[in-house]
């Protein structure tokens, strides 16, 4: 039986398992949801009420980190490091990453350019903490594509909509982090994880809860 993802269309949380998933070729069907009005079901099996949600043989995995390191620990070969510290250190800076998809989603929501503004700034801090940690790439750990560039690929594919409705910078001065950024845009998976229509999606959901970008949409 083919594992089950519960998915809203444009959760980044979800496109970092879905890029899992997809890197590593496994097959999985999917059923999406409306977070605004979930059905009773999905509260049911989610105890957190959030996406993604992974049924496999019965048994309901949820965290985006938590399936994507069930996944690698089950589908060969492992994509994070095997060396233990630098395993840890990655798992550390996917939680730089969530954090930054929070900053990301204030940025989306802004009800005012002063809202915008502090959350760009935080932004901006968060990612020149990353730039040091990164070496010459293209992905994070090297050559190689890990459980790391998959929770990172979805804001940077986020940052790439946004800048297109007003400027953002977020890679200003920050060379690594941006030649990163463009390796995972490259990648084609970053495309793929998400559905066809997914940047009008992205700025619809911006229209309507979005009261400062909304005027440049």
């Amino acid at each position: 039986m083919k594992p089950h993802l519960i998915s809203f269309d444009i959760c980044p949380y979800v496109q970092r398992s879905v890029i899992t998933l997809q890197e590593k070729g496994v097959e999985f069907d999917t059923t999406y949801i409306d977070l605004d009005d979930p059905p009773q079901w999905f509260l049911r099996v989610s105890p957190l009420g959030k996406v993604p949600a992974l049924q496999v043989e019965g048994t309901t995995l949820f965290e985006s980190a938590v399936i994507n390191e069930y996944l690698d620990e089950v589908h060969p070969p492992p994509m994070h490091p095997q060396q233990p510290l630098r395993r840890a250190q990655n798992r550390a800076w996917i939680e730089l990453g969530s954090a930054l998809l929070v900053d990301q989603y204030r940025l989306m929501v802004a009800e005012d350019e002063q809202a915008f503004e502090q959350a760009r700034a935080e932004t901006r801090a968060k990612l020149r903490r990353l730039e040091p940690a990164l070496g010459e790439g293209p992905y994070f750990n090297g050559p190689r594509l890990a459980l790391i560039d998959a929770a990172f690929a979805p804001l940077f594919q986020r940052f790439a909509v946004l800048e297109s409705i007003r400027p953002l910078e977020p890679y200003d001065g920050l060379p690594a982090v941006e030649r990163w950024a463009h390796a995972l845009l490259e990648r084609p998976t970053t495309t793929t994880s998400v559905s066809g229509d997914f940047v009008d999606a992205f700025k619809a959901y911006i229209a309507a809860k979005g009261p400062y970008l909304a005027r440049f949409l």
